[in-house]
């Protein structure tokens, strides 16, 4: 999972009322706001501005690797994150916004509760909006929220299979269904990442798990099924969950993947072009912040399943806007094209008759290898948002 946002706080409210450069808008020639992100602040220039499709300039002037976000009001819901973005490094978020009062924040080291700023999108003309005007865009939404709806439906129904195997008490059924059961919720994370309370609640890693935190989901469950020995729990030896708290968490995790369902088949649920594009490049990021590294299924290490899940919605989410990929910038789909195969090679090299070979039985050149073509594909799907809306 990505390291989640969390709710407005007291700190973010101290943020908040240390801003006072007044908002200035955007001509509609040039529609790149400036972040300036450093261990301490989370400076835009400007803070207001027109609706329409915005790039989002983050240049990391702190000492730290951090991760930038735009969020709703609620401080929660995603509207698009850039992440793993070294110090002095810049790196563009492309967002179709529109009008109404949102909040960006950065978060150095990648972790906590990050430094917000608010950020208002006036009502007015939009200086583009081809989300809403072209036809083959607006069969690219329609494409992949039938995948979306389809993906959630199928999470549904392994996890349901999953808990009736846990709860039966066959252990060696509920390992092997555990990595296929997540198989969907990898494909679509982005989209349940966009409703900001689902995610920590349904696939937090203990990691990431702080203070206060009620740790349920995936990975609680992981736990319980691949038993670590002190030495790979602190020290401490570590202690079973009893039949009530089984059932408590796998009843937690249907609760939020029937909500999960509920959400994404609702009418009112739409997804746009920025969302899809840039839900293709977070897959990437992914994969290498958390599953190249093994960090993800620490205790199952079940991690290539992962990435195969993670690259599966990549692909899904590159396919629905391959044609205006290769009408707009052929050469990004013929490069985007090509890597995925490259991924997918690697990721064949380590096949199993029943999935993949343990993270743990990777040497440190497999590793390695895998690294470098993932970055290699998630470069030219960075992209991938800019090339699509860029106007015409």
């Amino acid at each position: 999972m990505t390291r989640r946002p969390v709710l407005v706080g007291a700190a973010l409210t101290a943020v908040l009322g240390g801003c006072s450069a007044a908002p200035a808008a955007l001509s509609a020639d040039d529609r790149t706001v400036s972040v300036t992100a450093t261990d301490d602040g989370c400076a835009l220039s400007p803070a207001a501005t027109a609706p329409g499709v915005l790039t989002f300039a983050v240049t990391n002037d702190g000492s730290d690797v951090t991760e930038f976000y735009l969020l709703g009001t609620d401080g929660r819901t995603v509207l698009g994150e850039a992440e793993n973005i070294g110090p002095g490094i810049t790196r563009e978020l492309v967002v179709d916004v529109q009008p109404g009062s949102y909040l960006a924040s950065c978060v150095p080291g990648m972790s906590g509760d990050g430094i917000r700023s608010p950020f208002t999108v006036t009502a007015g003309t939009a200086a583009s909006t081809p989300a809403t005007v072209d036809p083959a865009i607006a069969q690219a939404r329609a494409t992949y929220l039938g995948y979306v709806r389809d993906q959630t439906s199928q999470l549904l129904d392994a996890t349901r299979e999953f808990a009736d195997a846990y709860r039966s008490g066959d252990t060696a059924r509920a390992r092997t269904l555990y990595p296929t059961a997540r198989t969907p919720w990898e494909r679509v994370e982005p989209v349940a990442e966009a409703f900001g309370d689902l995610d920590p609640r349904m696939d937090l890693r203990e990691a990431d798990v702080t203070d206060g935190d009620d740790w349920t989901g995936w990975h609680r469950l992981e736990k319980d099924l691949w038993p670590p020995t002190p030495a790979a729990n602190g020290g401490v030896t570590y202690t079973p969950l009893t039949a009530q708290e089984r059932e408590r968490y796998l009843d937690l995790l249907l609760a939020d993947t029937q909500d999960l369902v509920d959400r994404t088949h609702a009418d009112t649920f739409s997804v746009g072009v920025d969302q899809i594009g840039n839900g293709a490049a977070a897959l990437l990021e992914e994969i290498a912040t958390g599953k190249v590294t093994g960090e993800e299924e620490t205790w199952s290490h079940t991690d290539l399943w992962d990435v195969q899940a993670n690259l599966d919605g990549a692909t899904a989410a590159y396919e629905a806007l391959r044609d205006l990929t290769l009408a707009r910038d052929p050469e990004l789909a013929t490069l985007v094209d090509g890597r995925v195969g490259d991924v997918q090679a690697v990721l064949d090299a380590h096949r199993t008759a029943t999935g993949f070979v343990p993270y743990t039985d990777l040497s440190s050149s497999d590793v390695q290898t895998l690294a470098r073509v993932v970055d290699a594909l998630g470069e030219p799907l960075s992209r991938l948002t800019a090339a699509v809306l860029a106007p015409r």
